[in-house]
C-alpha cells in the first residue's frame, strides 16, 4: 500500500481521497471540469465505484469522499436521471443528499432519500451501502434508537466490520447529536470485544475516546484541565497502548481509510503527552491530513504540523512531550 512506502514525508495537506490512487485520479479530473453534472463527470464517478466491485470498504470510502466532494454540483442528480434504476446511482444520490444534510443540519425530501435506498438495496441486496447511508439518514432525522438498531443490523449484517456503518451509530449515540456519553461508553463497550484488531472498524474506540476528549476540552475550566487523564489508566489506556503498538507496522491495516484512523491515533498519543511515541505515526502518514480531530482547535494542517514537529523534537529528546 501506498500508506506503508519508505518515501521521505511530504508535507503536511488534506488529502480527502487518503492513499487511494484512483479515486485521486477522479477527483483531479472533476477539479479541473466546470459545469457539474456533464456525461464525463458521470462517468468519472460510477466507473471509479465500479471498479471497487464488492470491495465493499473501498466502494464506501469511495462514495462518500466523491458524495462530499460533489454535493453541490449536478452530477449524482444526472446519473440518477440517466440510470433511475442503477443501484449505484441511487445509492451516490442519496449520499450526497446526506452530505448536504448532515452539513447544513437538516435532510431536505428524506422520505425520498429513504426510498431511493430501500430501492437501491432491492436491487443490490448484498450491499450494506444503503443501510449505511440510512444511519446517516437517521442521524439528521433522529429516529427512534429500534428503529436505528434494525436498520445497524441490515448495514453489519451484509459487512460485519464496516467502517462507516460504526462511525455513523457512533454519532447518532453520541450526546452532540442527541444521544449521551452513557449510550456512547454503552455502544463501545459491546463491539470492542468482538472487533478484530485490524478490522475496518477498530479505530471506533479510541474514536470515541477522541471524541470524549475534546468534548471536555471544549467545556473549559475544570474538566479542561483534567481532561487528560482521560488517558491515564482503563481501557481507554489500554486502547491506546494496542493502537501504538499495531496500527502503524507495514500492513497491519489494509482498509481503504486507514491513514484517516492513524491521523486518530497521532492525535490521541499526543494528546496523553507522548508526542514521542507519535513520530512513527507521523512518519507512516508522510503528511497526509484528515480534518478531523485536528481541526478542533485550529487549522488541522497547521495543527498536524505543530505535533509533528513535537513529535520530532521528542523522539530526539527521549521524551514524550505535551
Amino acid at each position: 500500500m501506498p500508506l506503508f512506502s519508505s518515501r521521505t514525508s511530504r508535507r503536511p495537506r488534506i488529502v480527502p481521497e487518503l492513499d487511494d490512487a484512483g479515486l485521486a485520479r477522479v477527483l483531479g479530473r472533476l477539479s479541473k471540469r466546470s459545469g457539474g453534472g456533464r456525461a464525463q463527470d458521470v462517468a468519472l464517478v460510477s466507473s471509479v465505484l465500479e471498479e471497487a466491485g464488492d470491495d465493499w470498504d473501498r466502494r464506501s470510502h469511495r462514495a462518500s469522499v466523491l458524495a462530499e466532494a460533489t454535493a453541490d454540483t449536478g452530477i449524482a442528480a444526472a446519473w440518477l436521471a440517466r440510470e433511475p434504476q442503477h443501484a449505484d446511482a441511487l445509492v451516490f444520490h442519496s449520499w450526497a443528499r446526506l452530505a448536504r444534510g448532515l452539513r447544513d443540519g437538516r435532510l431536505e425530501d428524506a422520505g425520498q432519500v429513504v426510498s431511493q435506498c430501500h430501492r437501491a438495496a432491492e436491487l443490490r441486496p448484498e450491499d450494506p451501502l444503503p443501510w449505511v447511508v440510512l444511519l446517516g439518514v437517521a442521524r439528521v432525522e433522529r429516529y427512534a434508537q429500534n428503529e436505528v438498531n434494525a436498520i445497524w443490523r441490515e448495514a453489519t449484517g451484509r459487512d460485519r466490520w464496516h467502517r462507516e456503518a460504526y462511525l455513523q451509530m457512533l454519532a447518532y449515540l453520541s450526546p452532540e447529536e442527541g444521544g449521551s456519553s452513557a449510550s456512547v461508553l454503552d455502544f463501545v463497550d459491546v463491539v470492542r470485544t468482538r472487533i478484530p484488531a485490524n478490522a475496518p472498524c477498530a479505530a471506533i474506540e479510541l474514536t470515541a475516546a477522541v471524541r470524549q476528549y475534546q468534548g471536555l476540552v471544549a467545556q473549559g475550566g475544570v474538566r479542561a484541565m483534567t481532561a487528560g487523564q482521560l488517558w491515564n489508566g482503563g481501557q481507554v489506556a489500554a486502547a491506546l497502548e494496542q493502537a501504538a503498538a499495531l496500527w502503524a507496522k507495514p500492513g497491519f491495516f489494509q482498509h481503504a481509510a486507514a491513514p484517516a484512523d492513524l491521523n486518530v491515533l497521532a492525535y490521541a498519543l499526543c494528546a496523553a503527552g507522548r508526542a514521542a511515541d507519535a513520530h512513527h505515526v507521523f512518519q507512516t502518514l508522510q503528511g497526509m491530513v484528515t480534518p478531523w480531530p485536528w481541526n478542533a482547535d485550529g487549522p488541522a494542517v497547521q495543527r498536524f504540523e505543530q505535533h509533528q514537529a513535537k513529535a520530532e523534537r521528542g523522539r530526539q529528546g527521549g521524551v514524550g512531550g505535551a
